[in-house]
């Protein structure tokens, strides 16, 4: 850090440097995925798709047939979560469950028609979203961005696996 940000990091009385969240990276990551979901729950709401289900469902239109674990690491939720989710997307009709051939302890869980059809109509609203958001932004900018918050993530990744 240098310049303007160094210089707000001041000494407290404490002897602590001061560290105002405007400077926290994690806390305006945070800040922006809160005001990304807002936006995107508010798009959705019409179409009876919670914002948390959304995630769920992109994950499987990435890849039909994924295991709960597969798909809890790729949206980040915990075991509790994804049942929750995944048993509310199979009461909806979006998804149907199957048992693995390889692996008995295994369930795939699959996109019904319905599931499928989703996102069709759905994810032009996820672009309308993210092109609000980077309005303004050159693609040299958005990049860099995507490219930071991988190293961002590579470096919290490595982090937590050093701690074993």
């Amino acid at each position: 850090m240098g310049g303007k940000e160094q210089d707000e990091m001041t000494k407290t009385e404490t002897g602590m440097a001061a560290f105002p969240m405007e400077f926290s990276i994690g806390s305006q990551v945070r800040r922006t995925q809160r005001l990304f979901a807002q936006d995107l729950q508010a798009t959705l709401a019409p179409h009876d798709v919670p914002v948390g289900m959304w995630y769920f469902l992109r994950a499987l239109w990435e890849e039909d047939g994924l295991t709960q674990r597969e798909i809890s690491e790729r949206v980040g939720a915990t075991a509790p979560t994804a049942v929750e989710q995944l048993r509310n997307m199979e009461k909806r009709g979006l998804i149907t469950r199957s048992g693995s051939e390889a692996d008995r302890r295994k369930v795939h869980f699959h996109l019904t028609d319905e599931g499928r059809a989703l996102e069709q109509r759905l994810m032009s609203y996820a672009a309308e979203v993210n092109a609000s958001a980077l309005e303004g932004l050159t693609a040299g900018e958005i990049g860099f961005l995507r490219l930071a918050l991988l190293r961002i993530q590579e470096n919290l990744v490595r982090r937590e696996k050093s701690r074993g």
